[in-house]
C-alpha cells in the first residue's frame, strides 16, 4: 500500500488529516507533497490552519486537510 493509499483511506474513514496525525500514525513526513499529488489524480482535498500545542506547551499551526471543495 502506496503513502497515497494510506491518506485515502484516512481521510475515508476519518474525514480529515494533519500533518502531526501522518507522521505519527502513519511515519509520513510530507504529507504536503502527497497531497499534491492526490491533488493532481483528481481528488478535490481542501486544508485549512489549526493552532495545536506542541511538545514545550507552545501554540503552533498546522494543516488540517479534508475531502471537499
Amino acid at each position: 500500500m502506496t503513502q497515497n493509499d494510506i491518506i485515502k483511506n484516512h481521510l475515508k474513514n476519518h474525514k480529515t488529516i494533519t500533518t502531526l496525525q501522518a507522521f505519527s500514525m502513519y511515519g509520513i513526513t510530507r504529507l504536503a507533497s502527497r497531497i499534491l499529488e492526490l491533488r493532481e489524480s483528481g481528488m478535490k482535498i481542501s486544508g485549512y490552519m489549526i493552532d495545536v500545542k506542541n511538545r514545550r506547551g507552545e501554540i503552533v499551526k498546522v494543516k488540517k486537510y479534508y475531502v471537499g471543495k
